[in-house]
């Protein structure tokens, strides 16, 4: 399995970072769309938006969203990521019910500096997940790193 280091820190792989998010997820994390929906049961509704910027800020890639249907009617988007190898990753794709889909993803480019929606929930998600790999590296758009591509 891959194995990841973050700037220099101890290296990580893919089941880390899954249990890092798990752990990290709160309803205070939550889009406040979802908000109402999210339940300790089901940590990862209403994560999947910051949970693609975080993934990206330490695995770059691209970022991907798809169309989000629960059913067959228009319920809103999903994020997830494209690694540089091609391989999808989407962390967050448990939250759906067998009565919601996703459509087939579009890559959508990630604007410069912080997240204008839902910042103080991605900050907040970004150093819990940080914390618990062991890192408290800065933000690629606040040091002027960029790990897009």
């Amino acid at each position: 399995m891959p194995t990841a280091t973050l700037y220099g820190m101890t290296p990580w792989n893919l089941i880390d970072l899954d249990r890092a998010f798990h752990a990290s997820w709160a309803a205070d994390t939550c889009s406040p769309d979802d908000r109402p929906l999210w339940h300790p049961g089901n940590p990862a509704r209403g994560q999947c938006g910051i949970t693609a910027l975080v993934v990206h800020d330490l695995l770059g890639g691209d970022l991907v969203l798809g169309d989000a249907f629960a059913y067959g009617q228009p319920r809103g988007y999903h994020w997830w990521n494209r690694l540089s190898t091609g391989a999808e990753l989407d962390l967050t794709r448990e939250q759906f019910g067998p009565e919601e889909t996703v459509s087939p993803g579009r890559v959508v480019p990630r604007p410069a500096g912080p997240p204008a929606r839902y910042r103080a929930e991605y900050e907040l998600l970004r150093d819990r997940v940080m914390h618990r790999l062991g890192s408290r590296a800065a933000a690629p758009w606040a040091t002027g790193q960029d790990k897009t591509g």
